[in-house]
């Protein structure tokens, strides 16, 4: 008979090298045993020609619809990450597409900047994508600067400044579907010897740590984290012990880290065991 493993879907879109977007995204799915299902929003390719810029292309909204017709006809899908969108466009397809069907888990990734955009595109996507996509996210998992832009502080310098931003960010989201939880990442740029995160549900606070590994970022780090919490809640794991695995997963992937002839390395999802 066919095996019916445990399914996890991923919108989100491509980076050429590998190291993160969708590709990142379906590795981590394999790695932690679920088996991925992908919708591509759209092309980022860095120019080794002009300092490792972002070169982005999006994929045509009709084509993201037809993509998500296709994975979901298919597969009984109620876990998806959203990653990159790009544009006001994507976000309106994206979002009448998950507001199509009941969910179990949406986990938003909330990508605000690509360096790709002109500052005011960037600004439109991010009105859009708060209006449109946040309500629906049962988990958002912002990076500092994110986290900093959805809460509206002028700074986050501190583990106390990062649970005030994802109280703030839990506050804006609607509850009235169930239980929503923000998970706030300090990574590398959050003063201090730890790696932090901090996961809010509106009543509890939990402080995650782990020593930092180096002080500079390491590509895929924030999609493989999100990526690693959608296939756990695949697995029926619930949400903080998901956040803690994933976060397992990501310090050894940034461990096992792989160099390559960009500026920067990128996260290894196959660096250990899982968790360790």
């Amino acid at each position: 008979m066919p095996s019916t493993p445990p399914l996890a879907y991923v919108i989100a879109g491509s980076e050429a090298t590998g190291g993160a977007g969708i590709q990142a995204d379906l590795k981590t799915f394999q790695q932690l045993g679920t088996y991925g299902v992908g919708t591509l929003t759209c092309i980022v390719s860095f120019d080794p020609r002009n300092g490792w810029a972002h070169r982005f292309v999006p994929v045509d909204p009709q084509v993201i619809a037809d993509q998500f017709e296709a994975a979901t006809a298919t597969h009984d899908l109620d876990v998806v990450k959203v990653g990159m969108l790009g544009t006001t466009a994507t976000i309106d397809v994206v979002a009448r597409s998950l507001a199509s069907r009941p969910w179990r888990h949406v986990v938003l990734d909330p990508v605000l900047l690509c360096k790709g955009q002109e500052p005011g595109a960037a600004l439109d996507t991010d009105t859009a994508l708060r209006e449109q996509v946040l309500p629906l996210a049962t988990v958002v998992t912002p990076n500092l600067f994110e986290s900093k832009t959805l809460a509206g502080m002028d700074s986050v310098e501190s583990v106390d400044d990062l649970i005030e931003a994802a109280r703030r960010i839990h506050d804006q989201l609607d509850t009235i579907a169930g239980p929503r939880y923000v998970v706030a990442k300090g990574g590398v740029e959050l003063p201090g010897s730890d790696a932090v995160d901090v996961v809010v549900d509106g009543e509890h606070v939990t402080v995650l740590r782990t020593p930092k590994i180096g002080e500079e970022r390491v590509s895929g780090a924030g999609c493989t984290f999100a990526a690693a919490i959608t296939a756990e809640l695949a697995k029926d794991t619930d949400v903080v012990s998901a956040v803690r695995i994933a976060k397992g997963v990501v310090t050894a992937g940034i461990r096992g880290r792989v160099a390559g002839r960009t500026p920067f390395d990128t996260v290894w999802q196959g660096a250990s065991a899982v968790g360790q």
